[in-house]
Parts: structure tokens; sequence; C-alpha cells
């Protein structure tokens, strides 16, 4: 049956029409699996580290690097170009947000590590911003991605072996958990393209970054990016 809708006059659709209208679909980036009601019953999201959560994104991000290379086809390469851009963009400022300043207040030279991992983001943000800038036919791409990489790589593997046993070892799990849900909420607020120009340290960093972040999401909205049933 129709009903009144309140205070309009009008009368509501029927649930089961309004459902059955389809609606255009954008193109979005690749979310993380969610994670199911039983793994979270088990596995309490309190109990995830900040470092895990750090871990995690180096994972996806590697998976990501292996896909471009391993794609046969160009419209396959710019997917995971695209996937890997908005992935890495979003987990440094998280990073330089959340994670450094961390580093800074907790770990006995923690200053000195934190201003090491900016300096090391400056040079990935750097050649990141010039593979946006590339397409899987350019000469360049191949060389620049691996540059990239290896640039990344050489960070992820001290930051994982060093900087953040060292974050871990200072600061209880509880407040490891604080620092995952912060880490994992600003990745949704934060620009998710390359401003190797913009600052790397809050305040600023974070007021630059809800200006630009509009604008970045209005590009994601045009580009390609993997299916939703291709594997990660």
């Amino acid at each position: 049956m129709y009903r009144l809708a309140t205070h309009t006059g009008l009368r509501q659709v029927p649930r089961s029409i309004a459902n059955s209208v389809s609606r255009p679909a954008l193109a979005t980036p690749r979310f993380i699996q969610p994670v199911s009601i039983r793994t979270m019953m088990d596995s309490p999201y309190s109990a995830v580290k900040v470092s895990d959560r750090v871990k995690h994104d180096h994972a996806e991000l590697e998976k990501q690097y292996r896909n471009i290379l391993a794609a046969e086809d160009e419209d396959t390469k710019v997917r995971w170009q695209n996937q890997f851009i908005w992935e890495l963009a979003r987990h440094s400022i998280a990073e330089e947000i959340i994670v450094y300043p961390a580093f800074e207040k907790f770990v006995p030279n923690g200053l000195v590590m934190a201003e090491k991992d900016r300096a090391e983001h400056q040079r990935v943000k750097n050649l990141l911003y010039e593979f946006e800038k590339m397409t899987p036919s350019s000469s360049d791409f191949l060389p620049t991605l691996d540059k990239l990489w290896d640039a990344l790589s050489d960070h992820i593997t001290e930051e994982e072996r060093d900087d953040l046993p060292a974050l871990e070892e200072n600061i209880d799990v509880e407040y490891s958990s604080k620092l995952a849900s912060s880490f994992n909420t600003t990745k949704h607020f934060v620009p998710t393209h390359s401003h190797p120009s913009a600052p790397d340290k809050p305040p600023y960093e974070t007021a630059i970054g809800l200006l630009t972040t509009p604008m970045d999401k209005l590009i994601d909205m045009f580009r390609k990016f993997p299916k939703e049933d291709k594997k990660a």
C-alpha cells in the first residue's frame, strides 16, 4: 500500500519499487574487504595495534605494485596504477598525521626517527607525483615505478624493522589500539593524490589536506579502478 509522507501530503513510493530502481555506478577505489561480525567478535578491534594497521597497508601496496607489473593490457595497468596512487597517498599522509607525532612523543630519539621517515616520504611523494602523470605506454612508466617501489620498499623495511617496534615498546596495547583507529579513520579524510609541496606535519598538513581532499575525490570519480570481482 501507499503511505502518506509526513508533513508533505505526498504518497511515498512502496519500498519494493524504490529498491528496484537502478542507480548509476561511479568508479571508486577498492576498499579493504569488510570484516565479518564473527571475525570482529573473535578478534576485537580494540586488540589491533597501530603497527598491524600500518603493516597491512604495506602488504596491500606491494600487491598493487605487483598487479601493475603483471597486468597484460593497458586498461588493467591503469586501473592498478590508480589504485596504487590512491592507497599510497592516503597511507603516507595518515602516517605523518597520526604515527610520526607518536614517534616524537613516546620514542627515545623519536624526533630524529620521525624526521628521517618524513624525508623518505618526500622522496616517495616526488616519484609518485611523476608516476601519476605517466601512462603505461610511456617508456618511463616501468622504470619510474621500479624507482618508486625501490624507495618505498627501503622505507617499509626500516619502518617495520626499527620504527614500529620501538613505538610499540613505549606505549601500551590500549593506546596502540587508539592510534590504529585514528590512523584508519584519518585515511578517509586525506588527499588521495600526491602533493609534494604540501606541509608534512600537523596541524598545517591536516588543514591543507581538508582543502585538497574534495578535489582529489572528484578526480577519482572519473578514473578507472580495479573491478570489484578482480582479486588483489
